[in-house]
């Protein structure tokens, strides 16, 4: 065995689907899978042929993850978390609150990381873990049909040198952040238990982050809150101002000179200070 092997032991598909699919646990199925192309783009096809929701899918290695943007997400095998998972919502959740699913994720991710690992995580609006101001993990939500698919990658072990280079927040792992631990399968479980209590008390309110107490957390975890910061629109254009709330539909409430109070709900934000 080698020594990325024993540094990096592999996830075990059986001792995940022991511990986390029990009577009465929300999740149905857990898959690991060696290698694969985008974990969220096999969950989407999943969706597709009817698959219920609790599908959860992790690769050991992604030849083709994406982030925002269609940003690439690189990652050595075995040297973090690359998982997606399946989600039906519902009827009774109005489409237009789906936007909170991958902010609900963010605050499951922030809650396990800070747990397990022993350092302290904080949320960038809207879909990326930070520790110590750098980029540890981004989170990608995507529709498909009446499913969202949400897909989460954490740089775990990951080496300083094989971090990749960023135009934006450098990136970090928990490894380089001095982590109490960083095996990953009490991770994966932390995560997994938390996206799914907080999705089933979101759902119980049926998408109402505030009355299910989501739209708290995720405000106690967000750094971009009080922060200046500047938004590169998805239109092209840009706002620069203070950062003062995340509202109950989960935009970013950017305070301006020139408009006031604006709302973001889709941009690329970048702490100026």
């Amino acid at each position: 065995m080698g020594y990325t092997e024993l540094d990096r032991p592999p996830l075990s598909e059986r001792s995940l689907t022991r511990a986390l699919i029990t009577p009465g646990a929300f999740w149905s199925r857990i898959e690991v899978r060696e290698e694969t192309g985008s974990t969220n783009a096999d969950v989407a096809a999943a969706a597709v042929r009817g698959e219920p929701e609790g599908l959860v899918l992790v690769a050991e290695s992604q030849i083709a993850g994406r982030g925002r943007r269609d940003r690439q997400w690189v990652s050595p095998p075995r040297a973090g978390l690359t998982v997606s998972v399946l989600l039906r919502p519902g009827p009774a959740v109005p489409q237009a609150a789906f936007g909170w699913l991958p902010l609900l994720a963010g605050v499951a991710l922030a809650e396990a990381v800070t747990r397990v690992s022993g350092v302290e995580a904080a949320l960038k609006w809207p879909n990326d873990l930070l520790v110590a101001d750098r980029k540890c993990a981004g989170i990608l939500a995507e529709v498909s049909g009446d499913a969202v698919v949400v897909g989460i990658g954490l740089n775990v072990s990951t080496r300083a040198e094989e971090l990749p280079e960023t135009t934006g927040v450098p990136a970090t792992s928990l490894r380089v952040a001095g982590a109490e631990s960083t095996d990953r399968d009490p991770l994966l479980r932390a995560l997994l238990r938390g996206v799914a209590r907080w999705y089933e008390g979101w759902r119980e309110a049926d998408g109402d982050a505030e009355m299910c107490g989501l739209l708290a957390a995720y405000q106690r975890h967000c750094v971009t809150i009080g922060r200046e910061v500047r938004v590169l629109l998805p239109g092209g254009g840009e706002k620069t101002g203070e950062a003062v709330a995340v509202d109950r539909d989960g935009q970013l409430v950017i305070r301006t000179v020139e408009d006031g109070d604006f709302r973001v709900s889709a941009g690329d934000v970048l702490h100026v200070r």
